[in-house]
């Protein structure tokens, strides 16, 4: 079956640096992938290259089997691949009605006329609470965004990123600041996500990797040392070595 995401000798260079080195990666249709390594393993540039953040130096980059190397970042979007940050990019004085607003509003063609459409258009409407619910965002939806708890925050980010309807989503650690208290809802949340929708998942949280992934890949200095099943990897003893240490998860 074709993957819904594949690099091909995907690297990109600075100057004298290799942040990723020749990266052939695919990430299936309907996976739940999570992408780990050490701080500095190059996971972010990773991401970048993906979403067309940065240019690669060398190597491809397919979606749905379509070259989207040299395609714009909003294309990319369009064309059904959408990411969250590692810090929420959300606009604070908006609530998460007006942002989902936003967001949806400009997937159906409705653009900047956001803030006059979203209450006229049956179809918006409809999407925006549809969304609210999957994300446990109905009872803040009218609070400022900057107002609401930060698990709240780190919600309303992948939701914003699901109204775009991607066929591929990027999870660039969503668990990271979130309290303790919080986090259990977005776990849940994240795991429930249709399957759809293929998730490659960027985290430092192994409980969360481990409860969420069925497949893992390994990155260290820019290169994929190891890819496999969760249960194959949390079993490695290069990996337990270099990142997850020795004993953690058996």
């Amino acid at each position: 079956m074709q993957p819904a995401l594949e690099t091909r000798g995907l690297s990109k260079r600075f100057g004298g640096l290799t942040a990723t080195d020749d990266v052939t990666f695919r990430l299936e249709k309907g996976a739940r992938h999570a992408l780990i390594g050490p701080n500095g393993a190059g996971k972010t540039t990773f991401i970048n290259l993906l979403t067309g953040v940065l240019a690669p130096s060398a190597g491809t980059i397919l979606l749905d089997g379509e070259d989207i190397t040299q395609l714009r970042s909003d294309l990319r979007v369009r064309r059904g691949l959408a990411r969250t940050f590692q810090i929420n990019q959300l606009f604070p004085a908006l609530t998460p009605l007006e942002t989902l607003g936003l967001a949806v509003s400009e997937r159906l063609g409705g653009g900047g006329d956001w803030w006059r459409v979203v209450g006229s258009r049956r179809e918006i409407v409809d999407d925006v609470v549809e969304i609210a619910e999957r994300f446990r965002l109905v009872d803040v939806l009218e609070e400022r965004t900057s107002s609401l708890p930060y698990g709240k925050q780190r919600l309303l980010e992948i939701a914003v990123a699901f109204a775009c309807r991607p066929r591929v989503l990027l999870l660039d650690e969503p668990a990271a600041g979130v309290p303790e208290a919080e986090r259990r809802e977005l776990l849940d949340t994240v795991a429930s996500l249709p399957r759809d929708v293929s998730v490659l998942l960027i985290e430092h949280d192994m409980d969360l990797v481990f409860s969420f992934a069925d497949r893992i890949s390994v990155l260290v200095n820019g290169a994929l040392m190891a890819e496999g099943s969760a249960e194959a990897i949390a079993a490695d003893p290069q990996v337990k070595a270099v990142y997850l240490g020795t004993g953690v998860h058996g």
